[in-house]
């Protein structure tokens, strides 16, 4: 009697044998992929409880928003009439000094990956401030209730320079 072989020249499920990247993707592992695919852009946890608290504090904003019709990048919050921009940089992505480690795997690409987001994160803030807004930028890592209490004091800080004194002054 002949028993079927346990081996297979078909790759296993999860294997990178005999994968072939779709085009356009440098990942290097059909794994790989599936794992950068799950990887958030917007409406992470951190950005999640900064905005709740804003919310809670009577705030309203825009999210995942352009603050220049004509710049190509988003902010996490939009505060359009007072010119307010927030950021919530993840500390792998962009290079946090006290918890970016660099990556074992492709070190090359990824790093020079976070010196360009880093080098992009420097001429969004010089754009936005060229043309009269606040950037703010929190690490992820930082406490929820600080960042939440320091966006606010900011917004209701540049809503009360925008308004003028009254007749009763």
């Amino acid at each position: 009697m002949v028993t079927p072989s346990t081996e297979s020249n078909e790759p296993k499920p999860g294997s990178s044998a005999g994968w072939v990247p779709p085009e356009g993707s440098w990942a290097s592992s059909a794994a790989r992929r599936r794992n950068m695919q799950a990887i958030r852009n917007r409406d992470t946890k951190p950005e999640w409880l900064i905005r709740r608290l804003v919310h809670a504090r009577g705030l309203r904003y825009r999210v995942a928003a352009k603050p220049l019709p004509g710049l190509r990048r988003t902010a996490d919050m939009v505060f359009g009439p007072t010119k307010v921009a927030v950021f919530i940089d993840g500390c792998y992505w962009h290079g946090c000094p006290e918890h970016y480690v660099p990556p074992k795997t492709n070190p090359g690409y990824w790093s020079d990956k976070v010196a360009r987001n880093m080098a992009r994160d420097r001429d969004t803030n010089q754009r936005l401030a060229e043309a009269g807004w606040t950037v703010l930028r929190f690490w992820e890592h930082e406490p929820s209730e600080a960042c939440a209490a320091r966006i606010a004091a900011e917004v209701e800080e540049r809503r009360g320079s925008d308004r003028k004194p009254s007749a009763d002054s």
